[in-house]
């Protein structure tokens, strides 16, 4: 059986609605993140050393990062619905797609929230205009403008296209949905960006995802 090792507000919660699309037997091992740090327990590592979430084990299996996860069990588990045909124009969105995600995407989301925590993190008085002052500085200059852009060219694919590979849900959608719920919640506008509100309110509406966020608990970005 899979178990899937799900760490709360992380990106494994599209594991989960993964899971329930392809309808395979499998449990779900749930960890908290630390309550001051928010980062993973100690405990992932027994699992991956890099002791982050999403993870899973199958049989002898250990597999982690999503991207790898979900085309692991696209290839092992599903019968063509969620990966177009091989070599076909949209085989190579979907799989430009996830690749994109965490390669291009989820960096400058991940730096916008550090950078944005910095400006508000405990610190000496004396050196806090230093550190916001700074933390403005990288945002301004270099972190927003390039989210920013990236932001624009998703709003402006998804104005044409349904889905982000052809005319059916295909993994890429799987792996997209987190880094823009993650956007939404974190400072665009869903009424400056409507292609991308409608994709991800499109996805929320399906009920394997409403599944999926039973089951993986309490979820910020839903």
């Amino acid at each position: 059986m899979i178990t899937l090792h799900h760490l709360n507000n992380s990106r494994s919660q599209r594991i989960i609605w993964l899971l329930e699309e392809l309808g395979v037997e499998y449990r779900i091992e749930h960890y908290q993140r630390d309550a001051k740090t928010s980062l993973a327990p100690d405990s992932l590592k027994k699992i991956h050393p890099l002791g982050k979430s999403p993870v899973i084990t199958d049989g002898d299996n250990t597999i982690a990062e999503s991207g790898l996860i979900i085309e692991y069990l696209l290839k092992t588990y599903d019968k063509g619905r969620f990966v177009p045909q091989e070599g076909s124009p949209q085989y190579w969105q979907y799989l430009y797609w996830l690749h994109y995600s965490e390669g291009s995407l989820m960096p400058f989301l991940v730096m916008a929230l550090v950078f944005n925590k910095i400006k508000t993190a405990p610190m000496p008085f004396f050196i806090r205009p230093i550190a916001k002052g700074i933390a403005d500085k990288v945002m301004t200059s270099y972190v927003g403008p390039t989210l920013d852009t990236n932001i624009r060219y998703i709003e402006a694919y998804l104005a044409k296209n349904t889905w982000f590979a052809g005319e059916q849900m295909t993994g890429a959608d799987f792996q997209m949905i987190f880094p823009l719920e993650a956007a939404l919640n974190r400072g665009i506008r869903a009424q400056d960006f409507p292609a991308i509100s409608a994709f991800v309110a499109r996805i929320h509406a399906i009920p394997a995802y409403q599944t999926a966020l039973q089951k993986g608990g309490p979820y910020d970005y839903a």
